[in-house]
């Protein structure tokens, strides 16, 4: 049977959303919650700002209580992305018109932040059940909610992360706005852009010769706020690039052991990224 929270007709974003997750290492742990989710225990889900809170049914007579929240970015933060948004065209225009452009976690990334949960320390959720586990199979349900939940408004997950699907709208407009009344007040004037002025031949800087044994070095201290560690943009490995390992055995237990590698390489590569990000020396 076919899972219906891994289908092609999904939104790239929201596919993008549950891929992360499951990438934690939370697959056997998330079974259960998908079940959860398909069946419609998830009995309602709101929004408190950046905060997700909702009644999952359980085995008990009332419902439990959770709550979600990811880290949300700082204002300075969300005016370089907003910033970053508006000067790609193509950006403004599938926003504006409430759509997710293919690429833009480019834009986040290219400021050192990461839209999607970075790991799993960057989700921050609770429940009322019993169960110690985080996430439970009432947690894990709202995950899979939200997927749905991107689908039918991108915006939703702007909100996680700090701001309303009104705010940065208005931040776009504003922006762009300024840039067109700027090139509009140009063209009036008969003034040219400072990118097309001619600078003159006497000013122009002689370029340093090439030492091409040199080439390679640099002797200075790298400023640490140029470097910018980000997760990989899917959970693909190289087994998924390879295909199935042809082994001695029936589909279950090749099947078994494919997950196994896969689970190995996906804790590597998260060990290797928590690796680079330590201060430790």
């Amino acid at each position: 049977m076919t899972d219906s929270y891994s289908q092609p007709s999904r939104e790239w974003w929201a596919q993008r959303w549950i891929d992360v997750l499951e990438s934690f290492g939370w697959i056997r742990r998330l079974a259960r919650a998908r079940t959860y989710a398909r069946e419609g225990n998830v009995l309602s889900l709101e929004f408190e700002g950046a905060k997700v809170t909702a009644a999952v049914q359980g085995t008990a007579p009332e419902p439990y209580h959770v709550s979600l929240s990811l880290d949300p970015f700082s204002d300075e933060q969300w005016s370089y992305v907003v910033e970053s948004m508006a000067e790609r065209a193509i950006f403004s225009a599938k926003l504006l018109a409430g759509e997710m452009p293919q690429n833009i976690e480019d834009v986040f990334t290219a400021n050192g932040l990461s839209l999607f949960p970075f790991n799993k320390f960057d989700i921050h959720s609770r429940c009322s059940c019993p169960d110690p586990a985080n996430p439970c199979k009432h947690i894990g349900a709202v995950y899979y909610l939200l997927g749905d939940r991107f689908s039918e408004d991108p915006f939703v997950l702007f909100q996680l992360r700090g701001r309303t699907k009104e705010q940065i709208i208005a931040d776009l407009r504003q922006i762009r706005g300024a840039g067109d009344a700027i090139s509009a007040e140009r063209n009036s004037n008969g003034t040219a852009a400072p990118s097309d002025e001619t600078v003159p031949v006497s000013q122009t800087p002689r370029p340093t010769p090439l030492n091409c044994d040199r080439f390679w070095e640099y002797q200075e201290q790298l400023e640490p706020s140029l470097i910018v560690i980000t997760p990989p943009p899917t959970s693909e490995t190289i087994l998924d690039v390879l295909g199935s390992i042809p082994l001695k055995a029936d589909a279950a237990e090749t099947q078994a052991v494919m997950e196994y590698f896969k689970a190995v390489y996906q804790a590597a590569s998260m060990k290797a990224v928590q690796t680079a990000m330590s201060t430790e020396s």
